[in-house]
């Protein structure tokens, strides 16, 4: 391909030169000629002298000049220092690209291999009178330090060097006309421009600057080549293991310094990171431990341990997982993509830590509670025992327990109607059935007026004592109804949580997918 582009570039420079090439009868090139070539301005070549015309004539009238022949008599007299052109040189520029080796994040900067090509015009090295053998000359680096150079240099670059492999990578050759062509294989360093807000998502920008070291643009006028492509890829696609080439340009800078105005040709690289290897080693890996963390809520109020083991866990997991993969990234300031990914998926664990500690408070007070009642019952169950077992043995008759306020109620006398023995049975229901029975069939019955006392203070303290259990439990009744319970918090959570994630993926991913663009 190298190759092809060299056969290219030397069919232009012919066509470009054939209209400017002088043989011993021509005159110099008008105005107009001069103006129609844009591509390549030619300087204006001057007519050699007669006497040497005719000399070579004589000499080369049937033989043509060898190349060693050619090169002794341009560098015999030639000053390597001297400017070819005391009103400015054009220096055209192209760039090939190679290889990209490596884009560093730690570093910031990028290496690449590439070909560097630089053309002008240098009229103390035309050769077309000669009656060269051949329509170019195609050099060594040897004869290159011999020749005035522009002096190119990448000056921003933090290393290059041209390539030995085995010899000095540099390709020379000069037109007939007085045209150089050089060629340099370098391996340079630049730096990148590293910003990290979208990462793994993002792109990053390196740039290379051209400029002549030693010539300011009244000198040098360095300029990108405008009859072909300046900057070019010698492969379809360049790819690493971490970024993709998606862009490349080129522009052209005039620097201002207190020895002139500098031309600076700046070559801008963009990449794009490849994030297949941090969706599967960070972001899957996260999806599957915030889905871990969700188990919990399935579990109940009573597997608090189990519970506390998978928070934790995943809390864990997250937190180290996210050290490693920051570990390889410099520390900057700002707030980047995988961070905002992380610190959620933290703070959805967190409550749902949070979430389980609410839940394990309200099973303890309700444990307690339970706990409580049910002494509560114990022991009331165990004084209705106690007064039911305790007998008025010596309450026989009537008479035998004048002084007792009430009448016991396994010892009720025969004579006393059915209605009132249903008074010792413990439903309440029977008791407020006495109090509707007739005082006719109550006061056939001895000590009437003692007994009926005794029934109407034992039905109201029955009805009394009723009532206020009736209430009471009607507020707890409702008090419990306005509080949440463990299940329905559970279950709560079941579908805030995945619902909340859902939503936060979907603003996550939209944003930072397209924000590049």
């Amino acid at each position: 391909m190298i190759r092809t582009r060299k056969l290219f570039l030397f069919a232009v420079f012919l066509a470009l030169t054939d209209s400017q090439n002088l043989t011993p009868t021509d005159t110099p090139p008008t105005e107009q000629s001069l103006e129609e070539n844009k591509f390549f301005p030619l300087p204006p070549t001057t007519p050699l002298p007669t006497n040497a015309v005719a000399a070579v004539d004589d000499d080369h009238d049937d033989q043509c000049t060898s190349d060693k022949t050619i090169i002794e008599k341009l560098l015999s007299n030639y000053k390597s220092f001297k400017t070819p052109s005391e009103t400015g040189v054009i220096v055209w520029i192209e760039v090939w690209v190679q290889e990209v080796n490596s884009v560093n994040e730690i570093t910031s900067d990028f290496d690449m291999d590439i070909y560097v090509t630089e053309l002008w015009i240098d009229t103390a090295l035309r050769y077309e009178h000669l009656n060269p053998c051949k329509y170019n000359l195609s050099l060594n680096s040897e004869i290159l330090d011999q020749i005035w150079k522009p002096n190119t240099v990448f000056i921003n670059s933090k290393s290059a060097n041209i390539h030995k492999s085995p010899f000095k990578n540099v390709f020379l050759m000069i037109y007939p006309n007085g045209t150089v062509w050089v060629n340099y294989r370098v391996q340079v360093k630049g730096p990148c421009t590293m910003d990290f807000s979208a990462f793994p998502m993002d792109q990053q920008s390196c740039h290379l600057t051209l400029e002549s070291f030693s010539y300011n643009n009244q000198e040098v006028d360095m300029q990108w080549m405008n009859w072909t492509t300046p900057l070019s890829l010698l492969k379809k696609e360049i790819v690493l293991p971490d970024f993709v080439m998606s862009n490349y340009s080129t522009s052209l800078k005039h620097e201002i310094y207190p020895a002139g105005v500098w031309n600076e040709l700046t070559m801008t690289f963009v990449f794009s990171r490849r994030y297949g290897w941090y969706i599967f080693q960070a972001y899957i890996p996260t999806y599957l431990t915030i889905f871990i963390s969700w188990i919990s809520f399935c579990l109940g109020s009573k597997m608090i341990p189990a519970r506390t083991m998978l928070g934790v866990n995943s809390l864990l997991a997250l937190t180290f997982q996210f050290g490693n993969i920051m570990r390889n990234l410099p520390r900057v300031s700002y707030v980047k993509a995988l961070d905002v990914w992380m610190l959620v998926c933290l703070t959805f664990v967190f409550c749902s830590l949070l979430e389980l500690a609410i839940i394990g408070s309200m099973g303890a007070r309700s444990e307690n509670q339970a706990q409580k009642q049910k002494q509560l019952e114990e022991e009331t169950t165990k004084q209705q025992k106690g007064r039911e077992n305790s007998t008025c043995s010596h309450m026989m008759s009537p008479s035998s327990c004048p002084s007792s306020p009430r009448i016991c109620r396994n010892h009720v006398p025969n004579d006393v109607p059915q209605s009132f023995k249903s008074y010792g049975s413990t439903d309440p229901r029977m008791r407020k059935r006495l109090m509707l029975t007739s005082n006719t069939a109550i006061s056939h019955a001895p000590h009437e007026n003692r007994a009926e006392k005794v029934l109407l203070l034992d039905g109201l303290e029955e009805t009394q004592f009723s009532q206020v259990d009736t209430k009471y439990s009607s507020m707890v009744t409702i008090k419990m109804k306005k509080q949440w319970t463990t299940e329905e918090i559970d279950q709560m959570s079941m579908i805030m949580f995945p619902g909340l994630f859902t939503v936060f993926n979907i603003i996550y991913w939209t944003y930072y997918l397209t924000v590049n663009n």
